[in-house]
């Protein structure tokens, strides 16, 4: 076999190896989510959005009066959004942020406007309300309907039904001025952090997956180098 064909048959197997390794590093996750992805205004008829489809028709039409009662006799709309996989370095809270702001552009549209998100992938919810709701549902209550109402049944048993139909009983007392019943009471005790990696351990992922792109890239220099040189030790 000739030296050159040798040299060129490496180069093309370790390029190869080195964009399918680019590719898994760098492809973003598929049907990932982003804000634009949304509808540009939220559906007047229809207070839930389950984009994941994680809620049951029943349900969904239950939730549908129950937020529809709750606006009539409050003036207090709360809107539910499911998603499947968020866009990277996206959360669920700076998600409902941002729909919320495309929503309710002014500060007067989202003045007594709620929006909660909840990303199926990671089970995580994000609460953005307006300013007159705000003055109901404090920043406490609110981090405890996404952190303990809410998570508690999606925890226990993975209920996205009974995490909705919990927050929107709790969100009914508080936004019609009564007493916050506060979170379910759990009988075991409930881990809520969950297993994901942290943005430590995203950031040191993607680092290891640099420095394989670069040892791959020498190597592609290496390879063919090494076989020049024992082509010639063999007396090519």
């Amino acid at each position: 076999m000739r030296l050159s064909s040798i040299f060129h048959r490496c180069r093309w197997i370790v390029a190869v190896a080195i964009a399918l390794t680019i590719n898994l590093i760098i492809t973003p996750p598929a049907n990932a989510t982003g804000v634009y992805d949304m509808p540009i205004t939220p559906n007047s008829e229809n207070w839930v959005l389950d984009d994941a489809n994680q809620i049951t028709r029943l349900n969904e039409s239950n939730l549908n009066k129950d937020l529809q009662k709750l606006a009539a006799a409050t003036g207090q709309e709360v809107r539910y959004v499911t998603i499947h996989r968020l866009d990277y370095g996206e959360t669920a809270q700076s998600f409902a942020e941002q729909l919320f702001a495309r929503w309710f552009p002014t500060p007067e549209a989202g003045a007594n406007q709620t929006v909660v998100v909840l990303d199926d992938v990671t089970n995580t919810i994000g609460l953005k309300s307006g300013e007159e709701t705000a003055a109901l549902l404090s920043s406490d209550i609110a981090e405890s309907i996404t952190e303990e109402t809410m998570k508690a049944p999606l925890i226990k048993s993975n209920s996205y039904n009974r995490a909705f139909d919990d927050a929107t009983t709790r969100l009914a007392a508080v936004l019609a001025g009564e007493a916050d019943p506060g979170p379910p009471i759990i009988a075991e005790t409930i881990n809520v952090e969950g297993t994901f990696a942290t943005a430590e351990e995203t950031e040191a992922n993607r680092t290891s997956s640099t420095w394989i792109v670069v040892v791959l890239l020498i190597l592609s220099t290496v390879i063919p180098m090494a076989t020049y040189y024992w082509y010639q030790s063999m007396g090519g």
